[in-house]
């Protein structure tokens, strides 16, 4: 049996990712973010897994850029 799908909304998804309402909204424009799910006729909110899978490309990218050495001298 699959795992229902969890949205966020709007609250949720500012807290998780630690930008403004403003930024996401810009970088969904970009396409740099995952856009939001109509859920209803004024409603709409986030899949948590492209949320999670954004986050991960951010670690990623923020891994392959920055040193990974982390030697104890």
């Amino acid at each position: 049996m699959t795992t229902p799908k969890q949205f966020l909304r709007l609250p949720a998804v500012i807290e998780l990712v630690g930008k403004s309402r403003t930024a996401i909204y810009r970088d969904i424009q970009a396409g740099i973010f995952p856009a939001p799910i109509r859920i209803g006729v004024r409603s709409v909110a986030w899949d948590s897994t492209a949320i999670e899978t954004w986050q991960q490309a951010r670690i990623d990218a923020s891994a392959g850029a920055a040193p990974a050495s982390n030697s104890a001298t």
